[in-house]
């Protein structure tokens, strides 16, 4: 690839290049993987580090109860994990109707937050199934950084604290949250210190006894004794019974790379169907920021979530597959259905029958890791373990209240899942490991990077500094804030209705990218990491 290596967009970072990279949303969780690094491990270790360290310097975005995914190249083949958890075996429909209500047959709602949004926890168990596989060092040692930051302090970053103020009204009455996250009643300000005993705690047990102490041990026990006093119904049984599962990647070519996402219960299918589409389109002949381009980018995001909206779930659960989602004759039919000059409002087709922290990390031998844990909704739940400093997250939200739906709840199943780590492949070699977190916003993310790369060999930090459309789940638009104003009002004489949605947990993305400069490790790779949050890409 022969980037253009300026940058058109206003920001303060250049890319990073070096032989051995960490990229995260908080400069102490990039230097924790450079660390590992440092001392001999490698980017898997790398990875676990930075992401032990951002439950602490970044709570607002994931804690110790968390759930994550990863895709790890090993030097020889992509590794896909999902560590997302189920619902408690004691959850149902029918249990949530007594409590919330009924509107026909469906639930009259899902809680947001709250005991009755907690799926088991899967983040921990990510990095002990990484580790096992892959780590160089020893576990304990990868904990080090973040035991010591929660035992000493974090002096408080602009964006973690402009979401921590924004979070604070919605969560303080959850159990456990106003003693934690609300020291002297309040928010932390930026530059002020926050510590963590309570998180401390919990990563030394992880440290001294190994990550399924969580699932089995002392936290496991403080997870369950603080649901009985304050209405969870997680069990024993549930955490001792959990294990990630190892799964095979799904990919989509698209100007002559390969791009590859985690298959459901995640949306990366959703960025694999809107560049199938693209791919019948020829972008590079329209201006790169101008509306003809940004039209058909977002015709073919709506077409995707469309899709994601009616067949994705656990995919226990999917009377669709992915495969057949990602069928070339469907993506050209579905690619034939946008109009050049008039914004639609898409329904489902139909297949052939049959608050979020985003990592990445690369060594000199050659892996990379494509890494994302999250507490969904900020601060997730809201509910806190006390004395453990274990916030957990809110995906049980992500699950439909209908029970026709292919995501209705239901014990034991995986809910509707955002978060997903991106992996780029060129003629069967890794290009990129990427992620752009940021709830719906990430299927888009990767599409929109991804095209200002690939069609029009913007260097990865300006592709990142660029400005972003959102499609909400109505189908209206978001413009950041950097757009020109004739394009968005040439979208909106093409049909687009812009409508500005406020979220205290979301707002366009954040991204990290690595991309390999060459297949000799000599060579290295070039970095770029998100001006939106507080981070940076790190190497040596």
């Amino acid at each position: 690839m022969a980037f253009n290596w300026e940058n058109p967009y206003p920001s303060v970072r250049t890319p990073l290049f070096a032989r051995n990279v960490v990229a995260t949303s908080h400069p102490l969780a990039a230097q924790a993987g450079t660390r590992a690094l440092l001392s001999g491990g490698n980017a898997v270790d790398a990875a676990i580090a930075a992401a032990a360290t951002l439950t602490v310097v970044e709570p607002v975005s994931n804690g110790l109860g968390s759930d994550a995914f990863a895709m790890v190249w090993d030097g020889k083949q992509l590794h896909g994990l999902n560590s997302s958890g189920p619902a408690p075996a004691s959850w149902s429909l029918e249990g949530f109707a007594q409590r919330y209500g009924r509107d026909g047959q469906a639930l009259a709602k899902l809680p947001q937050r709250g005991w009755d949004t907690v799926t088991v926890p899967g983040a921990v168990a990510a990095w002990g199934a990484l580790h096992h596989r892959f780590g160089r060092l020893p576990f304990s040692r990868l904990m080090e950084t973040a035991c010591e930051i929660a035992e000493r302090g974090v002096t408080i970053a602009p964006r973690v604290a402009q979401k921590w103020q924004a979070a604070a009204p919605l969560l303080a009455d959850q159990p456990g949250y106003a003693d934690t996250f609300l020291p002297d009643g309040r928010a932390p300000r930026t530059g002020e210190k926050f510590v963590m005993p309570g998180a401390a705690r919990t990563l030394r047990l992880l440290a001294d006894r190994g990550y399924r102490d969580f699932y089995q041990g002392e936290a496991a026990e403080a997870i369950v004794s603080w649901a009985r006093k304050t209405g969870g119904q997680i069990t024993l049984e549930d955490l001792a019974g959990y294990q990630p599962e190892w799964v095979n990647p799904i990919g989509q070519r698209y100007r002559g790379y390969d791009l590859f996402e985690l298959p459901p219960n995640g949306q990366g299918i959703a960025a694999l169907m809107a560049l199938g589409i693209l791919e019948h389109f020829d972008l590079r002949s329209l201006p790169l920021d101008g509306a003809a381009s940004q039209h058909l980018q977002i015709e073919a995001m709506k077409l995707a979530f469309a899709d994601l909206y009616r067949y994705v779930a656990d995919p226990r659960s999917m009377a669709i597959t992915p495969e057949q989602m990602l069928e070339p004759d469907y993506l050209a039919r579905r690619a034939r259905q946008i109009n050049l000059h008039q914004a639609a409002r898409p329904q489902p087709g139909m297949p052939a029958s049959g608050g979020t922290v985003y990592l990445t990390t690369a060594d000199e031998s050659g892996m990379m890791v494509s890494f994302i844990q999250s507490n969904f909704m900020g601060f997730g739940s809201g509910v806190v373990v006390p004395e453990y400093g274990i916030s957990l997250q809110n995906r049980g939200a992500g699950f439909s209240n209908d029970p026709k739906s292919a995501n209705a709840l239901a014990a034991g199943k995986r809910p509707f899942h955002t978060i997903i780590p991106g992996f780029l492949f060129k003629d069967g070699q890794p290009q990129m490991s990427f992620g752009v977190m940021g709830g719906d916003m990430q299927p888009q993310g990767h599409v929109q990077t991804l095209v200002r790369m690939l069609d029009y060999q913007q260097q990865p930090q300006a592709a990142c500094d660029a400005p972003r459309w959102k499609v909400n789940r109505d189908f209206t638009l978001d413009l950041e804030q950097g757009f020109d104003p004739a394009v968005g009002d040439a979208l909106r004489q093409q049909g687009h209705e812009l409508k500005s949605v406020y979220d205290s947990y979301m707002d366009f993305g954040s991204g990290q990218f690595i991309w390999r400069l060459s297949q000799d490790p000599e060579r290295g790779y070039v970095a770029a990491s998100d001006s939106r949050r507080d981070g940076q890409a790190v190497g040596f």
